[in-house]
């Protein structure tokens, strides 16, 4: 027992205390980086494998590189049994790749015993994810409704529809516009932020009430796809 816990006795040994505070260290990391991903993760790629592999990844990785310890022989070993088990992973979004690299990354850092540095790592990163949530950075239109319908009437009398929404919404925008050629009518779509989003049934019904309004449809701005 007694020599179990003084440490391997490789090239570059290595104390057990030192093994279990990087692995915990690192079990730690990615845990919190785990919770980050849950709280902001919006859309219909969320997977509970891929929140469970952001907390084992770091934890294998700092194993991986205690074992190896500046020991070229190993390293070469190492990589050719990753050459036998193949890993086939396809990340249906981007954001699941930078998740991804920090927990490899903050893995790294605690295996090689750089403690520090993986600390600050870990808060400058989570900051980061929480800044970038929290404002929603990269969102071009911030709009709750899209709203699609047919207008009927003449084109120059769209002010009055346009003066309707305007009483729901703080900002509506016009995002399509089409004419029919072969029928009398035109077919528009509008992006709302609206003043009171609880209130979209009573806009509906007013939209139904309006004379030239008819096929109205919507949706939540927010379950339009960005590409």
């Amino acid at each position: 027992m007694n020599a179990l816990l003084q440490g391997d006795y490789g090239i570059a040994p290595t104390s057990f205390q030192t093994v279990l505070l990087a692995m915990l260290l690192a079990f730690l990391m990615g845990q919190l980086i785990a919770w980050v991903y849950m709280f902001t993760h919006s859309g219909v790629s969320y997977s509970r494998s891929f929140v469970m592999s952001l907390i084992l990844m770091p934890v294998i990785v700092a194993l991986v590189l205690m074992v190896l310890s500046n020991n070229l022989v190993t390293a070469f070993g190492l990589m050719a049994v990753f050459a036998i088990v193949r890993f086939r992973n396809i990340l249906r979004d981007t954001l699941d790749t930078s998740y991804v690299l920090a927990v490899i990354v903050l893995g790294m850092a605690c295996g090689t015993q750089k403690f520090s540095t993986a600390i600050v790592g870990t808060v400058v990163v989570v900051a980061l994810m929480l800044y970038l949530w929290f404002t929603s950075f990269g969102s071009r239109h911030r709009y709750d409704l899209i709203l699609n319908l047919h207008w009927s009437r003449a084109v120059s009398e769209l002010p009055a529809l346009e003066r309707l929404l305007e009483r729901h919404s703080f900002k509506a925008q016009c995002a399509n516009r089409h004419f029919d050629s072969e029928a009398v009518g035109t077919d528009v779509s509008y992006r709302l932020l609206l003043r009171d989003p609880s209130r979209v049934p009573d806009l509906l019904r007013e939209l139904a009430m309006l004379p030239g309004v008819d096929q109205v449809s919507s949706m939540k701005a927010e379950d339009e796809s960005e590409v």
